[in-house]
């Protein structure tokens, strides 16, 4: 595939691409409802589409002056592999670098076996030394 196949924007996905690129990576149903208001609160999209169809997001999500935590780092399976992740990265770095202010935390959670494509971006693992470790719940 060739770079001239993909379009970036940063605009927010429609709802239904959104829901179905959750879908393609196994991480289930959404209510219409709660994927657009998820997605209408970011403060920072970025869409890679192949032939106007959704293949590739991020999003930035906080209170947009001290945390900031980068969510929903998505590539459909058919389209892993071909540095669509990097550039979703590159562009939220970049939106990131010109929007938190120092003192700024920035985190994310990490899909099982993912941690390692962020680290390539200095994000590093909480040992619990010394700000302890990172907890989350699931509803």
């Amino acid at each position: 595939m060739t770079s001239a196949e993909f379009v970036t924007s940063f605009e927010q996905p429609s709802v239904n691409s959104f829901i179905q690129l959750r879908k393609k990576i196994g991480w289930g149903d959404l209510k219409y409802e709660f994927a657009q208001a998820s997605i209408e609160n970011s403060l920072y999209h970025v869409s890679i589409t192949h032939h106007s169809t959704l293949v590739a997001m991020g999003r930035v999500v906080g209170d947009g002056v001290m945390y900031f935590y980068i969510q929903d780092v998505i590539v459909a399976p058919e389209f892993q592999g071909n540095g669509l992740g990097t550039i979703i990265m590159e562009h939220i770095e970049s939106y990131l670098a010109g929007s938190a202010v120092k003192g700024s935390t920035i985190g994310l959670l990490a899909a099982k076996g993912k941690e390692g494509f962020y680290k390539k971006f200095s994000y590093t693992e909480r040992s619990g030394d010394p700000l302890g470790l990172a907890l989350c719940k699931f509803i």
